[in-house]
């Protein structure tokens, strides 16, 4: 029986898996990796410890395996951009990741010069230090990276197929391209326009080939051994789409991660720009892309850690779905998570996390209780959206990522949105989705069918019904992230 390996490389640690042809697991390696703050606002990553992670988990994989391993699928945490020397497989400088917020200004000087409407229609993104391509203006500039011919540019994704391919591979795919504020997502291509108006070389860009195909082999220097394809990349919300079986108009998947990510399967044509959303490539599997709108919500499970980490209030992250059970709700209590900015609908770079409602009588399961409902109010802020846009009724929601074992939240969730929220039995499906597109390369898998009956209901969440119950509580939300919002630029006045 053949094995399909998933690099799972996301925001705060590496997941590797092994699954078979049934789309079974049976094999999974983990390993964190550092997270760096030089600054308030700046996060960073060592790209060679996540490379180190990559070889950790897969050695740690390949010492279970008894059957051969068919191909590697790749996805991972998106904007993040990584500078290395071709000559010597070296970075240049620490990764910048899709948190960090160092580029804001910059954004704001090119929507105050008039680039944001052209910026949108090329590639369906707004100005926002959230994606590539400012992060890669900085690090030409400031950061001190030189624009010469060794240079190579790539997000995670890339790095990864160059380290695994020996060197020899430097590409990525439509998903991941789509990210940077670089790439053309109508012609599919980059935009010599934006790369000429953030100072980015083309000549430093990977190759963006298909998502399913491909992409290179293994050296022998790999944990794996030599001569393994590496034959599917996705970007991880895309590969969750993916996974999530959406292959179809209007399906629609969100992931509750470090953040959490909605996206809708628009198909084959590429909608215009929608005010709040983003518009992207879901994958390309050779039959031209497939689009999607998304909504991005920048902190979600991140709370869950600063629970945790920076306050104490619980122990480990499944704490939360029990502590904040124990109370019918809130007690009044809101928290909007902005630590990096608001996503989705509100793109307010500016805005800063907020806790409104304390009372003398606020427990800390008053608070486990406020992080679980945002997690809910922020995804339905970006659906209420999708559905403002048209084209496509959001009918029901599927969900997966680490939170979605939680049914409080996905209750919550359900209530919120008034439909249904499904629950599969597999929720790493952001894994799910690169190995399907690894393994339909390969031909482990005939067709997107498969794709289709690999996908179980494990529980499907029915709203309560009470309507006014759940519109007061969002008005309420609302009231609380208007507090939130141009916190940090009306500091600086």
């Amino acid at each position: 029986m053949a094995i399909v390996i998933s690099i799972d490389a996301g925001t705060t640690g590496v997941r590797s898996f092994a699954l078979d042809e049934s789309c079974t697991q049976v094999g999974l390696a983990y390993r964190e990796f550092t997270q760096h703050y030089p600054q308030p606002g700046w996060v960073e990553h060592d790209a060679e410890e996540i490379w180190r992670a990559v070889q950790d988990t897969l050695a740690e994989l390949v010492a279970t395996l008894d059957e051969p391993i068919a191909a590697i699928g790749i996805t991972d945490q998106r904007e993040t951009l990584v500078a290395w020397s071709r000559s010597t497989g070296r970075p240049r400088h620490r990764a910048i990741v899709w948190q960090d917020r160092r580029t804001a200004a910059r954004c704001d000087e090119l929507t105050e010069a008039g680039h944001l409407d052209p910026v949108r229609r090329t590639t369906g993104l707004v100005l926002d230090p959230y994606f590539s391509g400012t992060k890669a203006e900085w690090l030409l500039g400031p950061g001190g990276v030189s624009a010469d011919a060794d240079l190579a540019l790539g997000t995670i994704d890339s790095w990864l197929i160059w380290n695994l391919s020996g060197g020899r591979a430097h590409v990525t795919d439509p998903s991941n391209a789509a990210r940077t504020l670089l790439y053309d997502i109508r012609a599919g291509a980059w935009s010599a326009e934006l790369c000429e108006l953030l100072g980015v070389p083309m000549s430093a860009l990977a190759e963006v080939r298909p998502s399913s195909g491909r992409f290179a082999e293994t050296a022998d220097t790999t944990a794996v051994g030599a001569g393994i394809p590496v034959s599917g990349v996705a970007g991880d919300q895309q590969s969750a789409l993916f996974g999530q079986a959406c292959l179809e108009p209007g399906m629609t998947k969100n992931t509750y991660g470090t953040g959490s990510f909605v996206l809708m399967n628009v198909g084959h044509r590429c909608p215009d720009p929608v005010d709040g959303l983003l518009t992207t490539i879901a994958w390309d599997i050779g039959e031209g892309p497939v689009y999607a709108l998304e909504g991005a919500v920048f902190v979600t499970g991140a709370a869950i850690q600063w629970l945790r980490d920076g306050l104490g209030v619980i122990e480990s992250a499944s704490d939360v779905g029990p502590l904040a059970g124990s109370v019918a709700d809130s007690g009044g209590v809101f928290f909007v998570p902005a630590f990096a900015g608001l996503g989705s609908p509100w793109w307010d770079p500016y805005a800063r996390g907020t806790i409104v409602g304390l009372t003398g009588g606020t427990t800390r399961a008053h608070l486990a209780r406020a992080t679980v409902e945002a997690m809910a109010l922020q995804s339905r802020d970006v659906i209420d959206a999708m559905s403002r846009a048209g084209g496509h009724d959001v009918a029901g929601l599927r969900v997966d990522g680490g939170a979605a074992v939680m049914d409080l939240l996905l209750q919550i969730q359900a209530d919120q949105l008034g439909v249904t929220v499904s629950r599969p039995t597999v929720t790493e499906t952001t894994a799910l989705g690169a190995a399907m597109l690894a393994g339909l390369a390969e031909g482990v898998w005939a067709s997107t069918a498969d794709v289709t009956d690999a996908w179980h209901l494990d529980r499907a969440f029915e709203p309560s019904g009470d309507r006014a119950a759940a519109d007061a509580l969002h008005a309420r939300w609302l009231g609380a992230v208007e507090r939130s919002r141009s916190w940090a630029s009306d500091a600086d006045d």
